[in-house]
């Protein structure tokens, strides 16, 4: 085999996927009535090497999420020493222990769900960076034990718990995922009326990150601005080493 045919052969997969999966953020932007300009695309990593995520970035997709902090710790260091420029974000449920390590890399927490992970990730960015951190709160949709997300009706009070956290954190707006085997549209519906109350009480809290590769449709009708897409792009899970 040509040492070189395989990165040839996944940069190609690569590029019909992304086109494919941005044709479909078109269609469900001009469906609803918006612009494909305010829906971005990240692109979720998680089990897929560094190299991928170089790819990506050499093709215009430099937004890129993992869910694990030992995964994304090792591929960000790996990149920037590459010099490789790509935003991290940050989806995964998170240990408060995991805090100093998220902040040194992340550009977004989109799963920020209770007062002491708020506290933790304040305490981390003082200690440890020297600019704010962006964080989305994660509402919970199902209330599936193990999903992660505040309830909505404790979102109020963690809104407040960010809010207060400022400048360390900075509040820009919810993520949520949809429950599985429910119908979408009914969850993102209500995500989106939690998302204009937020607008309301903070304007700049403007983000709504919905939306996987079999939903980002229906994320999209409600009003998602980020939606999140692994399998759609990169192709079935891989395990590394």
């Amino acid at each position: 085999m040509n040492p070189s045919s395989e990165p040839i052969d996944r940069r190609t997969e690569l590029v019909g996927n992304l086109a494919s999966v941005r044709r479909r953020i078109a269609d469900a932007c001009l469906a609803a009535g918006r612009s494909p300009r305010e829906v971005s695309l990240i692109a979720v990593t998680k089990t897929f090497p560094a190299s991928d995520v170089r790819l990506l970035a050499e093709l215009g997709q430099r937004v890129v999420a993992e869910n694990r902090d030992g995964e994304a710790a090792a591929k960000a260091a790996e990149l920037a020493a590459a010099g490789v420029d790509v935003r991290w974000h940050f989806v995964g449920q998170l240990q408060r222990n995991k805090a100093r390590s998220v902040v040194r890399y992340a550009d977004v927490v989109q799963s920020v769900d209770r007062p002491a992970l708020v506290t933790a990730l304040a305490a981390a960015v003082a200690a440890h960076r020297d600019r704010p951190l962006d964080v989305l709160i994660q509402v919970s949709l199902d209330d599936a034990p193990g999903r992660g997300g505040v309830s909505p009706a404790a979102l109020p009070a963690l809104v407040d718990t960010v809010l207060a956290a400022a400048p360390r954190l900075r509040l820009r707006g919810l993520m949520a995922v949809a429950p599985l085997g429910g119908d979408p549209d009914v969850a993102f519906g209500r995500l989106a009326e939690h998302a204009a109350w937020l607008r309301e009480r903070d304007p700049d809290a403007s983000m709504l990150s919905a939306g996987m590769t079999g939903d980002l449709e229906a994320a999209i009708r409600h009003g998602a601005t980020h939606v999140r897409v692994g399998s759609g792009l990169l192709g079935r899970r891989a395990k590394l080493g």
